[in-house]
C-alpha cells in the first residue's frame, strides 16, 4: 500500500468508534452482514433497457449468498426472451455479488439484477421478517395455475376506443359492450390450463370449453347488448 507524503506526516489518532455494520433482517434474523455469504433473502425486481422498449422482472431466492432460484420474466422485447432463456442458466449458484457483475445479456435483466442487489443487501426483501425465509420454489408459485406470468395487455385509440387483450383471467376472446357501447365484461381464455388440458389428450374443442369463463355484465340478461373481437373488430 502507498501513502502520499502528506498522509504519512499526519498523526496517528485512534478511532474510538468501530461498532461494525448495522443490522438488517433477513429471514426473520438481524444480521450484520460483513461477507457475501452473510445475505439471504427472497425478493422481486424490475429492470429495464436504455431505450426502455422491454422491462424485465426478476425474482431471486438467495440462501448464504448463493442465488438458489432464478424467475426471469420479460415483456416487449423479443430478444430478451432468449436472454432471459439465458439468464436462468446463469444466476442459480453464482453470489449475488457474481450475479452483479455477470453479463446477464438483456440490459433490462441487468438493471433489474441491479435493484435485487439494493434491496438485499439493505435487508429489503420479502423475507425480511419471514423465519427461515421461503422455500425454493416459492418464485414458481408467482406463476400460478398454468405457470404462466401475469400479464396485462391493453390497447386504446381515441377514434375507436379500447381492446382488452390480456389480462390476469388469461387470454381476451371476446368483450362485451353495453347499450352505450362501453366494455361493460369480457370472455377469456386461461391459456395455461388450456395447455394442460391439451397434454392430457383432451379435444381442443372440449379444452377450449373447460377454460373459458367470463367476467363482469357479459350476458344479455346483465346488460352486455353485443361483443366484439377486441383483435379483429
Amino acid at each position: 500500500m502507498i501513502y502520499s507524503t502528506e498522509i504519512q506526516n499526519m498523526c496517528p489518532v485512534a478511532q474510538g468508534a468501530n461498532h461494525g455494520a448495522a443490522p438488517i433482517p433477513e429471514e426473520g434474523k438481524w444480521v450484520r452482514a460483513k461477507e457475501v455469504t452473510d445475505i439471504s433473502g427472497f425478493t422481486h425486481g424490475v429492470g429495464w433497457c436504455a431505450p426502455q422498449q422491454g422491462a424485465c422482472k426478476l425474482t431471486l431466492n438467495v440462501k448464504d449468498g448463493i442465488i438458489e432460484e432464478a424467475l426471469i420474466e420479460t415483456i416487449g422485447c423479443t430478444g430478451m426472451t432468449h436472454s432471459a432463456a439465458m439468464a436462468s442458466e446463469i444466476l442459480p449458484g453464482k453470489t449475488v455479488l457474481e450475479a452483479l457483475n455477470t453479463d446477464l445479456v438483456c440490459d433490462a435483466i441487468n438493471t433489474a439484477m441491479r435493484e435485487l442487489f439494493l434491496q438485499i443487501v439493505y435487508g429489503r426483501t420479502q423475507s425480511a421478517f419471514s423465519e427461515g425465509g421461503l422455500m425454493i420454489g416459492a418464485g414458481l408459485e408467482d406463476l400460478g395455475k398454468g405457470l404462466r406470468s401475469q400479464v396485462g395487455t391493453l390497447y386504446g385509440t381515441l377514434a375507436k376506443g379500447p381492446r382488452y387483450l390480456e389480462m390476469a383471467e388469461g387470454y381476451i376472446n371476446r368483450i362485451a359492450l353495453d347499450k352505450n357501447d362501453e366494455i361493460c365484461g369480457y370472455e377469456f381464455i386461461h391459456m395455461g390450463k388450456f395447455m394442460d388440458e391439451i397434454k392430457k389428450g383432451t379435444d381442443a374443442n372440449e379444452a377450449l370449453k373447460k377454460v373459458t369463463g367470463t367476467y363482469g355484465r357479459f350476458t344479455a340478461e346483465q346488460g352486455a347488448v353485443k361483443h366484439i373481437d377486441p383483435r379483429h373488430e
